[in-house]
Parts: structure tokens; sequence; C-alpha cells
């Protein structure tokens, strides 16, 4: 998590300050929308930033302006994403066509998941309280998913050299959370947030691609 969130919680193990924590920095992030953007661009800025949890909600975790507002298209919102993510504030994941050497040479710019820089904050912005993610919870089960594709996320971001990327099929068992490539190997990586570790759709991946790890 955040520097000064995790010092704190060294120190003095406690939930509801991280949890104050976590919602100041978001206060100062959006408070930092309007100082530094234009006017008729902070709505959707706005919209984009506040729409992200629910997004990585779903199933299918591609980005659907729709979901921003009803007849939303990408042209009203490209300037808000390109933004946040200039500032480091979101990372953008494209889809690939195909899990072909250069992944690069295969990407689909329409296509995109929307992420968050760090998961305490993904967790602080949904209003997720921690006893849920700690103890678990009977209602938690869809997004505790969302929440683990985001440490991972931002795990390979912060520890790797690699670009991440997600590889989806027209068949919902085509997809894979991320690829990367990783010299001249292209690697699939599956997210889980359960103790059931069967992947099926990895299982598929693997059948049709034969990765050599």
């Amino acid at each position: 998590g955040m520097p000064e969130v995790v010092a704190n919680f060294v120190n003095n193990k406690d939930f509801a300050e991280v949890r104050y924590l976590q919602n100041r920095i978001i206060e100062m992030y959006e408070s930092d929308f309007s100082k530094h953007t234009p006017e008729n661009d902070l709505p959707r800025i706005r919209m984009v930033w506040n729409s992200i949890p629910m997004q990585l909600a779903k199933e299918n975790k591609k980005f659907f302006f729709g979901q921003i507002k009803e007849g939303a298209r990408a042209k009203d919102f490209e300037v808000a994403i390109e933004w946040l993510q200039d500032c480091g504030l979101i990372k953008k994941v494209y889809k690939v066509t195909k899990p072909h050497m250069p992944l690069k040479a295969y990407i689909d710019f329409s296509a995109f998941k929307l992420f968050l820089l760090d998961v305490g904050l993904l967790g602080a912005l949904s209003e997720l309280d921690a006893k849920s993610i700690l103890d678990g919870n009977a209602v938690f089960t869809e997004f505790k998913g969302a929440l683990t594709e985001q440490y991972v996320l931002q795990q390979l971001v912060a520890d790797t050299e690699y670009t991440p990327y997600y590889f989806s099929e027209t068949k919902s068992e085509g997809k894979i959370d991320f690829l990367v490539q990783k010299g001249q190997n292209i690697l699939p990586i599956e997210v889980k947030a359960e103790e059931n570790l069967r992947a099926k759709s990895l299982k598929v991946y693997c059948d049709k691609y034969a990765p050599e790890i």
C-alpha cells in the first residue's frame, strides 16, 4: 500500500487509522483534480475516477463508457482517462488480440481495463470495511476478485519491467487476466481470489497455445 499508510499500520496496528489516512489521500488527489484541470474537463475526470470500483467489480472488467453515463462515448472521456493516467493515478491495461510476439503489435486500443495506483486506495474508494476483507463476507466474494487483480497488477508494474496486457477471445473461457512478454516467451497470468485453484480459462489457453511457462 501507500508508504504513509503502511508505516502507520506497522507502528499502530489500527485499521481505522489506516482507512482515515487512505481517505485523506483520496481527498487530496480529488482536490488536485480541480486545481490542475480545465473546468470543463473536471466532471469527466471525476466520473472516470469514481467509476473504477464499479468497472472492476464486473466479471468482464473491460472498461465500458456507457456505465459511466448513459450514452457516453469513448471520445467524450479520452482526455479524462489520459489525464488520470499521465498523473500516475490509474493504470490502463490494453487487450491484445493474439498472444503472439511482440504483444505490442497486437494491441486492441478500443479495449482496456483501468486500475487504480494502489490496492488500499481501491478498498477505500469502494468504501469496503477492513473486517469484510480480513474475516470474509458472504456478499464480498465478487469484489474480492477485483482487489486481487488490482494487487497483482500493481506488483507487476512496481517490481518488474514487463508491460502487462490481457487477452480475451470471443468465448468467455478464453480470458486470461494478464499476459506479459518475457524474453522470447509470452507468460499467461491467471488471478484467483479463492482457495479453489481450478483455472479453466488458463487450461484452455495452455491447451491451445502451449506456453513454455
